[in-house]
């Protein structure tokens, strides 16, 4: 297992929509190495463009979040070829983002949604979703789909953190331009 850059704002990947994941086979590694990276970051998500791949995967883990996952394992997901079917009701809830860092918002989502993915083995899934776990896989799905936390705020509230994106944004560009493509 290693440790992977995580891709920061301004870096074309995450503007992009991510492909579909096709081939499951190869999958396990980056799998365990976006664990390993979303852990030493404090995440409690982090989604594959994130980490410079194109595909449509994303990994969630709440357990350490008080009152979440009270059994073993429910609250570790891996989700891939994900969509919102449906959605419901609202919530405002701060959140941050590993590729934003140390820049934190008020986000209006949904409470609930009916979301459908693949598993590690390619098997689908529909479940209703609400809470915690529900407005992390809305923001990892809107990674997917090159959507950031900055566009879902006010202009007023984007224009009070444009000095770091636009920090950020200068760094990232140049460490895109060194990143190598990853292959399965």
């Amino acid at each position: 297992m290693a440790l992977m850059d995580v891709v920061h704002y301004g870096d074309p990947i995450l503007r992009k929509k991510c492909r579909v994941v096709k081939d499951f086979k190869g999958l396990n590694k980056l799998i365990n190495d976006m664990f390993d990276t979303m852990y030493e970051e404090n995440g409690i998500g982090l989604a594959a463009n994130q980490v410079g791949v194109d595909l449509n995967l994303f990994i969630i883990d709440i357990s350490d979040i008080e009152g979440e996952g009270e059994g073993e394992g429910e609250s570790i997901h891996i989700f891939i070829n994900g969509q919102i079917i449906d959605s419901s009701g609202e919530s405002w809830f701060e959140e941050g983002c590993l590729s934003i860092p140390d820049v934190r918002l008020d986000v209006k989502r949904p409470e609930k949604i009916i979301f459908k993915y693949q598993d590690i083995d390619g098997k689908i899934h529909t479940n209703e979703i609400e809470g915690l776990l529900s407005r992390a896989i809305q923001h990892e799905v809107d990674h997917l789909n090159g959507v950031f936390i900055i566009d879902r705020v006010s202009k007023t509230s984007k224009f009070s953190i444009d000095k770091e994106l636009k920090s950020i944004k200068k760094e990232s560009l140049d460490k895109a331009k060194q990143r190598k493509a990853f292959v399965l």
